[in-house]
């Protein structure tokens, strides 16, 4: 019997002391831990290799993986900074994070690949970072069709080629992002998002429309748009 499966007894003799250590309820801190474990782990998942949706002819696997990249970069810092803003302080922290933090740091990877990194929303909370253009909800509307067939977010992806606002051909590329469990304590319905995170919500988004959302339904999308490289 493996570690895992092994259920752990109390010894003989043990006192009911121990067994109430043993299943005594985890501190907050432990809480927001695993909160922050979720919500990492269910906005930082990356496509499988076998993405559903062929490359463009002009977009090589070293391009189509370099951009793949850009997107997970964004998710990981993110992710990073709000594990910490987590663990210490909570969801409502989070909200803080997620305002000013998400923002610089698509601002920085833009900089510096010589792209535009952003995530948009199908309901928009952030005007700043959130909001989705015509090419961006039309891919929003594409993982939706998906995902009612059946298709898995995490396996979603968006790629393709078009001229740009300076009439040269530029790569755009999205990363479907989907409802997590965790995801609910800021964008699920009012019986979901307690009082003092709701407050800190309608505080920094007085706009906010973002809430009313259930586990497995699309959020919104990592995109990535970058010059293409000349043939």
């Amino acid at each position: 019997m493996s570690d895992l499966n092994r259920i752990a007894r109390p010894a003989p003799g043990a006192t009911s002391r121990s067994t109430s250590r043993a299943t005594s309820r985890p501190t907050p801190r432990a809480v927001r831990a695993l909160a922050a474990a979720g919500l990492i782990a269910a906005c930082a998942s990356l496509p499988a290799q076998g993405q559903t949706q062929a490359l463009p002819d002009s977009v090589s696997p070293a391009l189509a993986q370099e951009t793949r990249a850009i997107a997970g970069d964004l998710l990981n810092q993110l992710g990073g900074k709000l594990k910490a803003a987590l663990s210490t302080d909570g969801p409502i922290a989070a909200v803080s994070v997620c305002k000013e933090v998400a923002p610089a740091i698509a601002k920085d990877l833009s900089a510096r690949h010589g792209a535009q990194v952003t995530r948009v929303g199908t309901r928009v909370r952030n005007p700043a970072m959130g909001v989705p253009n015509a090419w961006q909800k039309a891919a929003l509307a594409d993982f939706d069709a998906r995902m009612a067939q059946g298709e898995k977010a995490a396996d979603l992806e968006h790629w393709s080629v078009a001229d740009g606002a300076n009439g040269k051909p530029e790569l755009r590329y999205a990363k479907a992002i989907a409802v997590q469990p965790m995801c609910l304590s800021c964008h699920g319905g009012k019986d979901d998002i307690p009082a003092p995170l709701a407050e800190k919500i309608r505080l920094e988004y007085p706009d906010d429309q973002a809430t009313g959302y259930s586990v497995g339904k699309l959020r919104g999308a990592v995109v990535v748009t970058r010059p293409l490289p000349a043939q």
